[in-house]
């Protein structure tokens, strides 16, 4: 059996996504000899001269000589034209031939910097198309496998790659791939809390940002959605902990902090913004009245005015969600940080909801990240399309994820809304999904949803936060089974499947695709969106324009 890299691509087989690609690593596996290593959902990124450059191919065969056959493999419905052939995803067109062109190109050039070369051929693998004219598909006939000749597959590889005599070669092509395709497991990314998928690719920010060195270390990293800004939260917070400091984590969200105090171990301290303002009057001997509409501005005073006790200064602090963040509550938090202390301010100015101004950082070094690990790529694509102008978010998950769904409903039609939302969840079930594999996430806060108010939706009782707080100021949860958010308390976190609901926007303006791009970031698998008719008009009307 051939050896597939990176491992774990079994359990995506029960995910529901890219089922295609997981039927043809199984043919693979069972029909290929051990001689043979595979490299799947194959991606990279490499800064040249300033600019980015991105690249992806489905499979990347490796034959014991080193020698590489990248299969491309589109399934559905191929569309063939006198440029060649075309797919067409979520409607936007694409020349498969430019395509595997651009990749082997890119590919050899990244090898050659090692100062070697590449012995690369290719093949494109369409299950489900039988192409009619090959002389006009823009690609050599012998290097197509199409509906007509499926099964030949393997038999095809072998001829194209012949398993011959290992070779020094194999050595480096192996260390260049492992260096190309360094995989890490994201702690988050758990189906049914019971496999870890590997999300996150080598470029990631938990791999390279902390190799940086400077004094004194204040780095700003301004990082898209899924870029491995918590990834390098966690790993900040654990370098203190192994070398005996300690570390201070902060964000604006509550239920942010919740979930990264679950993974970080003992040792240090991790809290939301007004959390920490409360930890910190209550020690002082003020009990915080919240019934008191203004009590958080007024914690946030007592915090700014009191001298800092040693105790509360710390060794590494870590800022995250910093566009929430204001310029007191900067200067708050900058208090509590020893003078030799690592500090690290995490923002992403795309998840922005509260339109609040950047926060001046005099001095800093800044990092940025425009590379979204954790997203399908089909989720990126459509976000690129309806982006405003000079966005630019490049997609590097391993999964391409199943398609986006959308369910409309008839302008102001709460019954036909809450109907098609039930049917998502039914959808997200019978894909393979449990409801704790599921998030549903409203485009509005609690005040304004029609369901985030709601015990139970049809038979599925949600858990959401009542609006109310204990004694302690903790968030009190309805009791139930399938999480329900706002998309603004859901921010910083994700979820395999997402049911994006009550979409019920007017306009594409700057807030408008902020909250789109927050909400269909969220899906580590699969994403459903639920929205008015108005709403789908203006979404495809971007998207196609």
């Amino acid at each position: 059996m051939a050896l597939i890299h990176p491992a774990g691509w079994r359990e995506m087989a029960s995910t529901g996504t890219a089922l295609r690609e997981i039927a043809t690593l199984h043919l693979l596996a069972q029909s290929l000899p051990d001689a043979y290593s595979i490299y799947h959902g194959v991606h990279w990124t490499n800064v040249d001269k300033g600019f980015s450059a991105y690249g992806e191919i489905d499979f990347i065969l490796m034959a014991p000589d080193g020698r590489l056959l990248l299969i491309e493999q589109k399934s559905g419905f191929l569309e063939e034209t006198a440029d060649g052939l075309i797919k067409k995803p979520l409607g936007r067109d694409m020349h498969i031939q430019v395509e595997i062109t651009r990749t082997i190109r890119s590919l050899m050039a990244r090898f050659a910097q090692t100062g070697g070369q590449l012995d690369i051929d290719y093949l494109l693998y369409c299950p489900d198309y039988h192409i009619r004219q090959p002389q006009h598909a823009g690609i050599e006939a012998t290097r197509i496998v199409d509906a007509s000749n499926s099964s030949e597959l393997a038999r095809k590889i072998t001829a194209l790659l012949p398993a011959a005599e290992s070779t020094p070669q194999r050595k480096k092509v192996e260390r260049f791939l492992s260096d190309k395709l360094q995989l890490s497991p994201d702690p988050s990314a758990m189906i049914g809390q019971a496999s870890q998928l590997v999300t996150r690719l080598s470029g990631g920010l938990a791999t390279w940002a902390r190799q940086l060195e400077f004094t004194p270390f204040r780095l700003r990293v301004i990082g898209t959605a899924g870029s491995g800004k918590t990834q390098l939260a966690l790993a900040e917070y654990q370098a203190a902990i192994d070398a005996g400091k300690k570390p201070l984590y902060v964000c604006y969200n509550r239920p942010l902090a919740d979930h990264v105090q679950r993974l970080v171990p003992e040792g240090g301290r991790v809290a939301s913004f007004h959390l920490l303002c409360d930890s910190f009057a209550r020690e002082q001997g003020l009990l915080p009245d919240y019934t008191q509409p203004d009590m958080w501005r007024q914690l946030e005073q007592v915090f700014a005015a009191a001298m800092i006790p040693s105790h509360w200064q710390f060794d590494v602090l870590i800022i995250d969600e910093g566009q929430d963040f204001s310029p007191a509550w900067r200067d708050i938090l900058l208090r509590l940080q020893k003078p030799e202390a690592r500090t690290l301010w995490l923002e992403d100015p795309l998840q922005n909801l509260y339109g609040k101004a950047p926060v001046a950082l005099d001095g800093w070094v800044t990092l940025h990240s425009d590379v979204n690990f954790r997203s399908p790529r089909q989720i990126i694509d459509m976000l690129t399309a309806i982006a405003p102008p000079m966005r630019n978010i490049e997609a590097a998950s391993p999964f391409l994820g199943a398609e986006v769904k959308l369910l409309c409903y008839p302008e102001g039609d709460l019954g036909r809304m809450q109907y098609q939302t039930k049917h998502a969840i039914t959808m997200c079930l019978a894909a393979g999904y449990t409801r704790a594999d599921m998030a549903l996430i409203s485009f509005h806060g609690r005040d304004k949803s029609a369901l985030l108010n709601l015990d139970a939706l049809g038979t599925h009782r949600l858990r959401s936060f009542t609006g109310d707080y204990d004694l302690f100021g903790k968030p009190i949860f309805r009791e139930g089974e399938l999480l329900a958010e706002s998309v603004y308390r859901f921010k910083g976190q994700s979820a395999p499947a997402v049911i994006f609901t009550e979409i019920d926007l007017a306009q594409l303006d700057e807030r408008n695709f902020r909250k789109l791009f927050v909400g269909m970031t969220r899906a580590r698998l699969k994403l459903i969106l639920v929205l008015s008719n108005t709403a789908a008009g203006i979404l495809n009307g971007a998207y196609n324009a």
